[in-house]
């Protein structure tokens, strides 16, 4: 109920087309909470579904995520290959979703350096970039292993 007033609210005002998020804080979220690092991602991840939810209702057409930057490949091998695992996850969770995402026309783009990432996120990726291609009502960007370092030295 207080989500649908929001959203009442929100919507007399001027609504943007594209909105940036940044991934981040979902460590410390999960050192405060007494939880392992993935866990936080976990849960990043899932509030993410509901931004993007929110999105949607406001009448937003373009989102963009930062999920994973190259830097990340840095931190502990656990806790990159956890990410990563929980990217496959969800992506492979969109492929399943399929008719719902072309209901709502979503097109995916995977921008970054695609080639760091495992072989088996790589295909999903090329799978789900594929399959959403042709539709246009409103476009959802997911940045993997990129940094704007390595995009303007490309």
């Amino acid at each position: 109920w207080l989500q649908s007033v929001a959203v009442r609210v929100i919507k007399s005002g001027k609504i943007p087309s594209h909105i940036a998020v940044i991934m981040d804080g979902n460590r410390r979220f999960a050192r405060k909470q007494n939880m392992q690092s993935v866990e936080g991602h976990v849960q990043g991840f899932d509030k993410l579904a509901e931004v993007l939810y929110w999105c949607s209702e406001l009448g937003v057409t373009e989102v963009t995520v930062y999920a994973f930057s190259i830097e990340n490949f840095k931190r502990c091998k656990e806790e990159a290959d956890g990410i990563l695992d929980l990217a496959l996850k969800k992506l492979r969770n969109m492929l399943s979703e399929m008719d719902k995402i072309h209901e709502h026309g979503v097109c995916i783009r995977v921008l970054g350096n695609l080639s760091y990432l495992p072989v088996e996120l790589q295909s999903v990726v090329a799978e789900v970039v594929y399959q959403t291609q042709a539709n246009t009502r409103c476009f959802l960007n997911i940045c993997l292993s990129y940094t704007s370092r390595d995009e303007i030295c490309k």
